[in-house]
């Protein structure tokens, strides 16, 4: 006697009135390009997350970010006042002031603190400023060629020759003393080795087949530049920013440390300026002078080692070390 096994079928589809499946869903151009974007960006992660020199220098910026957002919570917003000040001038580091105090009795932790939002903000905005005046320039040289780029190239070549802090100080003494001065000088001065860069990676990507494609269907100058070069130099421009950036907070500090900054807010340059007037440096009181140097110190190599990690994920050719 022999047993049968009944089968079972396999699962259908259900199908709609018409005994038609039902269309499967189709996303749009937008859809898929954020699919593409995420994903690339959880790429981007996964690779970043390797460098362990770039992890350390994110976090050592995440932690300062952090620390400049909340200072009115963690420090108070009375800090930099004069006139309430806690302590006596020139403290040396105790329990109370772990850092000590500053000529007018004000603690130096709190004004390191406050001094971060002004150091941070005016070295990411004269990067962005610098990075934005040198992509423009250099895709624009790149593209277009001719007498155009052949000028504007010799007039990077003049800003590349001339000192970069000679010119921002320049600047910096005619116009305001104000941050806006500061960001404005420095965003101006250092963008030529950003526009040099840029227009290189310009020339190699116009000389690909998909240009001249472009060209044929009718794609006009700006088509080309904003919807095929720029994407394509935008890696290039970001690892920039990041290197550019540590250069800014450097710049920022100098021109202040020089009495060339706004002396109606505390930076860090600010307060390696009061401690010399103070006379901090032949008095040997070195907690005013060695927190805001240690800063800048700190906050620079961070960016430089995330803008390394940066260069070797986007073009892992360079080899740079993990």
């Amino acid at each position: 006697m022999t047993t049968e096994t009944a089968s079972v079928p396999a699962p259908q589809e259900p199908e709609n009135a018409e005994g038609n499946r039902p269309p499967q869903e189709v996303k749009s151009p937008r859809a898929l390009a954020w699919t593409r974007r995420r994903h690339s960006a959880a790429r981007f992660w996964r690779e970043y997350r390797t460098h362990r020199a770039g992890v350390v220098g994110l976090a050592a910026l995440v932690l300062i970010a952090l620390a400049a957002l909340g200072a009115p919570l963690l420090v108070g917003s009375d800090a930099q006042s004069v006139t309430e000040a806690p302590g006596e001038a020139m403290q040396a580091p105790s329990g109370e002031f772990p850092l000590g105090t500053d000529q007018f009795g004000r603690d130096l932790l709190a004004l390191l603190v406050w001094g971060a939002r002004i150091s941070l903000t005016v070295g990411l905005l004269a990067a962005f400023l610098s990075v934005a005046i040198g992509t423009v320039v250099g895709i624009t040289a790149g593209h277009y060629r001719g007498w155009y780029a052949t000028v504007i190239m010799r007039v990077t070549d003049w800003f590349l020759v001339m000192p970069t802090l000679v010119l921002a100080i320049a600047l910096a003494s005619v116009m305001d003393r104000s941050v806006w001065t500061i960001i404005l000088a420095i965003g101006v001065t250092t963008w030529p080795t950003t526009a040099r860069l840029v227009r290189a990676q310009t020339l190699a990507v116009e000389s690909r087949p998909y240009i001249e494609r472009a060209r044929a269907l009718g794609g006009g100058h700006g088509h080309i530049m904003a919807r095929h070069v720029l994407p394509n130099v935008m890696p290039l421009v970001l690892a920039q920013t990041t290197l550019v950036i540590s250069s800014a907070i450097l710049t920022e500090a100098t021109l202040a440390f020089l009495g060339l900054g706004d002396p109606t807010v505390v930076s860090w340059g600010g307060l390696l300026q009061d401690a010399r007037e103070a006379g901090a440096v032949s008095a040997g009181d070195w907690w005013y002078l060695a927190p805001p140097g240690i800063a800048i110190a700190v906050v620079a190599l961070a960016f430089t080692l995330c803008g390394r990690a940066v260069e070797s994920v986007l073009n892992p050719r360079l080899g740079v070390s993990r």
